[in-house]
């Protein structure tokens, strides 16, 4: 899968009293990243949930902060399924602000697939092809 890219715009309230993004933030970006990917792919991640009763939990998230992002910067959140695997999924992110190339952050998050009585079970098929294609 080729990176998808998702621009938003740096807003006040993700910042701290120097204009700097704080931290949590990044891992709010990967989680829209990760939404656009799907929405990519032909589905929502909500109709995946309440269809099959599938969801992606957050079994390890990881993020390296390279360069601070600033209020009202736009920024570009590149996301890709890096590995589908029938009872997991790795997305890696990268964000980006165009205007000076700046990587401000890599990333990566291991998601298990859990039905809603929180065991774990596999990918249905249907969401697996699509995220493969």
């Amino acid at each position: 899968m080729d990176w998808l890219e998702t621009k938003i715009r740096v807003r006040y309230a993700e910042t701290d009293q120097m204009g700097i993004v704080h931290h949590s933030n990044y891992y709010v970006w990967f989680e829209l990243g990760r939404s656009e990917v799907c929405r990519a792919k032909g589905f929502s991640y909500r109709e995946m949930e309440e269809t099959e009763g599938a969801l992606m939990v957050v079994a390890e998230s990881y993020c390296r902060y390279k360069s601070p992002a600033f209020y009202d910067d736009l920024i570009i959140i590149k996301t890709k399924a890096e590995r589908i695997r029938s009872r997991s999924i790795i997305f890696i992110y990268q964000i980006y602000r165009p205007t000076d190339k700046t990587i401000l952050a890599e990333g990566k998050t291991v998601h298990i697939v859990t039905n809603k009585d929180k065991e774990i079970c596999s990918l249905p098929s249907k969401y697996r092809k699509m995220l493969i294609s």
